[in-house]
């Protein structure tokens, strides 16, 4: 039979006894001979103190980096919320621009309901515009179910912007007075001469359309006013167009021709007033009998 092997243990106290008296020599020696001793602190602190400066320094530099990581961190997301609160305000400013614009509208068709009280209207909202650079073709917001009638006058900036051509539950068509396709039959407010006014997109971009058709003895000057007339098969009369300008005698010295300026701006129309009022021609060919 094999013998077992025999393992040798120690008592954990007598290890703990050994390194206190280990620790208890070491003291007296320390003391004992601290001048003998000196010597090698000092070799010890030669070597220690330049690695202990080493690693003071790169403490040092890690700390700054450290610092400049954060105060960038700091500074970035500092300049995300101010570049958030911009665009809040930004935002906001632009509703309070909207809103501004949208009462100067308001007040603009306020003083026009006033200047035609006579006639009942519906306000109505631009929505889309078929000509590129002139409203001489547009859709209005408003239709049959607002009582919108097709040959009704439409007006905005305090005078005449076109009739009503097509009519859908929801939504009107309308020919501006600046359309190739328009002729409104117009009267100079104060000589009380007859003409036609007639669209011209090709000159709308010198801001004028045309105008024919005044007696060739009438003496007018420039800026006479020209509104709708009475004897206008489907524009009310009264209705401010324009303004008259460089009057001619045309190539038949029989009548004079020119120019008008439309008191409606036609390169930005937003909201516009509806006459829910259709011309009766009935009456109309009563008053030329």
């Amino acid at each position: 039979m094999r013998k077992k092997s025999s393992k040798i243990t120690i008592d954990p106290k007598y290890i703990l006894a050994v390194i206190l008296f280990f620790c208890i020599v070491l003291g007296i020696v320390s003391y004992r001979f601290s001048d003998k001793l000196t010597p090698i602190r000092s070799a010890i602190g030669t070597v220690i103190t330049p690695m202990q400066k080493g690693v003071n320094t790169i403490g040092s530099k890690l700390s700054e980096k450290l610092d400049y990581v954060t105060t960038m961190k700091n500074t970035v997301d500092e300049n995300k919320k101010l570049k958030q609160e911009l665009e809040e305000l930004s935002a906001e400013n632009k509703l309070l621009q909207q809103d501004k614009y949208e009462l100067e509208n308001f007040r603009e068709l306020y003083d026009l309901d006033e200047q035609y009280a006579g006639y009942p209207k519906v306000a109505a909202r631009v929505v889309s515009s078929d000509g590129d650079n002139w409203y001489n073709s547009f859709i209005i917001d408003k239709g049959t179910e607002d009582g919108i009638q097709k040959n009704m006058n439409v007006m905005a900036d305090g005078g005449l912007v076109g009739l009503v051509t097509k009519v859908n539950k929801s939504y009107a068509k309308v020919r501006s007075i600046i359309d190739d396709d328009s002729n409104v039959s117009g009267t100079l407010l104060k000589e009380n001469e007859n003409c036609i006014v007639s669209g011209n997109l090709q000159l709308m971009n010198e801001g004028v359309i045309e105008v024919t058709g005044i007696d060739g003895n009438a003496e007018i000057d420039d800026g006479a006013e020209v509104v709708t007339s009475q004897i206008s098969d489907k524009y009310l009369p009264g209705i401010l167009i324009g303004y008259l300008k460089d009057l001619q005698k045309d190539s038949s010295n029989v009548t004079q021709e020119g120019y008008l300026s439309p008191v409606v701006d036609f390169s930005g129309l937003d909201m516009v007033f509806v006459i829910t009022e259709v011309k009766d021609s009935d009456e109309l060919e009563e008053m030329l009998e």
